[in-house]
């Protein structure tokens, strides 16, 4: 057992999909996973091991945000071994190529998080998706015949942000902006493990355009599919 996840050696497995919203682990596990076992409800951040297509694989709540992230990761990479991880999560539209409800493979992360000054100060770091996994995502997109884009999202700590510093970030190609695709990569750099981030565009900031909570929790499949595929 670790601090935030009270789950028995050998309950995880070494593959986990990481939706923020911990409903919506738990909505993966009862219709995608066969036999699935909830480990942990700590903090009701729910976390379920099933098998799909004979793998097991593990689905675990993180909470919203990079540092709820990072202690949820940590703990997986640390104390129960998880050698992949995919985010699977919402973002915000920034750029005119992008539209509500579409799929995006995040190849890289940009952030604004006090996290990356704590570790790096004025050093920058390129934040970036296994390419394996975001080659096998891409692919099983094309197989199943998801529409998808391909490229970076920003990762801001700022929900509300007052200063629209999004306008920035999408003069210069960022397709979306979500809170914790760049903490999940810059921890599986950390640890040498393999992580991915498979989005679903909830709302676009530009048009106003967005959808609603339920519709965030339980229609957004796409991705789920995807991450899925990766992950085995």
């Amino acid at each position: 057992m670790s601090t935030h996840i009270n789950a028995p050696e050998g309950a995880i497995a070494p593959a986990v999909l990481l939706p923020g919203d911990p409903l919506r682990a738990k909505y993966i596990a009862e219709n995608f996973l066969e036999n699935p076992v909830c480990y942990n409800e700590v903090r009701g951040m729910y976390g379920y091991t099933g098998t799909y297509k004979g793998k097991k694989i593990s689905v675990q709540g993180t909470g919203m945000g990079q540092p709820s992230l990072s202690i949820y990761v940590n703990e997986l990479f640390q104390f129960y071994g998880v050698q992949t991880a995919i985010r699977v999560g919402t973002c915000g539209a920034i750029h005119e190529s992008t539209h509500v409800r579409d799929t995006i493979l995040v190849s890289g992360a940009c952030s604004d998080s006090s996290l990356m000054n704590q570790r790096f100060g004025n050093l920058h770091f390129a934040a970036t998706a296994d390419f394996g996994l975001l080659e096998k995502a891409h692919l099983a997109a094309e197989k199943l015949g998801i529409k998808h884009l391909v490229g970076r999202c920003a990762s801001s700590d700022l929900f509300y942000d007052e200063n629209e510093n999004w306008k920035l970030w999408a003069k210069y190609g960022v397709l979306g902006i979500e809170m914790e695709a760049a903490e999940l990569y810059t921890l599986a750099a950390k640890f040498g493990r393999k992580a991915l981030t498979v989005l679903t565009v909830s709302d676009h900031i530009v048009t106003g355009e967005t959808t609603t909570a339920d519709e965030r929790q339980v229609t957004f499949t796409n991705m789920i599919k995807i991450a899925l595929e990766a992950a085995v």
